[in-house]
C-alpha cells in the first residue's frame, strides 16, 4: 500500500488496484490536480475534510471518481453525483474492499450537537477513523492516526494509538498544530511495541 498525505486529513491510498483519496479539506493542499483516482471517500462534513470548491476541481479532472460519503456530508452534495454508506456497510472500488467503521464525530464540546462519522477500512489494512477513536474489530497494519483537533487530548490519542496497536501509525490531522513535532515526540515515546511511528513527507507517496 502506497500512502501520500496532503496534509491534515487528506491522504491518497494506493492499494495497487485502487487509487482512493480521503477527505479532501480545506486544510489540505496540492491533491486538486490528481488524476486516475478510482473514488472520493469523505468521512464526515466539516469543511477541514471536505472543501466543496477544491471538491469541484478535483472530480473536473477524474469524472468517473466514485463519490462516497457520510449521510450528513451528502445534504451539501445537491450538485453532486454521490453515494452514501453508514457504519457497518462494505463496498467495493477497483478491486479494493472497504468497510465502514463508526458511526458518531467525537464530542468537541456538550453544547455542539454530535453528527455522523464514517471510518473506512481499506483492504483490511488501513484505517482513516475520520474524527473519532474508531476501533478496528481486528488488527491492522496501518492506524492513519489524528495528532491535533478540538477535540482530541493527547493522551488520549497515546491511549488510541496503544489500543489499535497497528504495525505502522502515520500521524495525520496536524493543521491546527503550531508544532506537530511535539506529539509525534509522545507517539513515539509512547507507542506500544511492535508499532512504528512514521511522519510522511507531504506529496510524496510512501510504501507503509
Amino acid at each position: 500500500m502506497n500512502v501520500t498525505h496532503y496534509g491534515h486529513a487528506c491522504v491518497l491510498l494506493d492499494t495497487g488496484a485502487a487509487r482512493l483519496l480521503i477527505d479532501p479539506g480545506a486544510f489540505s493542499t496540492d491533491f486538486e490536480t490528481l488524476t486516475g483516482l478510482d473514488a472520493v471517500l469523505v468521512t464526515h462534513q466539516h469543511f477541514d475534510h471536505l472543501e466543496i470548491d477544491k471538491l469541484q476541481i478535483l472530480l473536473r479532472a477524474n469524472p468517473d471518481a466514485r463519490l462516497i460519503v457520510d449521510a450528513g456530508t451528502a445534504e451539501q452534495l445537491s450538485t453532486f453525483e454521490h453515494e452514501v454508506v453508514s457504519p457497518g456497510s462494505s463496498f467495493e472500488v477497483a478491486g479494493a474492499h472497504v468497510d465502514v467503521l463508526g458511526g458518531q464525530h467525537a464530542v468537541i464540546h456538550p453544547d455542539i450537537p454530535v453528527i455522523v462519522n464514517n471510518s473506512y477500512l481499506v483492504d483490511g489494512s488501513v484505517l482513516h477513523p475520520g474524527d473519532a477513536f474508531t476501533p478496528p474489530e481486528a488488527p491492522i497494519d496501518v492506524l492513519l492516526l489524528p495528532t491535533g483537533a478540538p477535540w482530541l487530548k493527547l493522551a488520549d490519542a497515546v491511549d488510541y494509538l496503544r489500543d489499535v496497536a497497528p504495525r505502522t501509525a502515520v500521524p495525520i490531522r496536524e493543521a491546527v498544530l503550531a508544532m506537530p513535532q511535539m506529539h509525534y515526540g509522545m507517539f513515539e515515546n509512547l507507542k506500544p511495541e511492535g508499532t512504528t511511528v512514521r511522519v510522511l513527507d507531504r506529496g510524496e507517496a510512501t510504501a507503509v
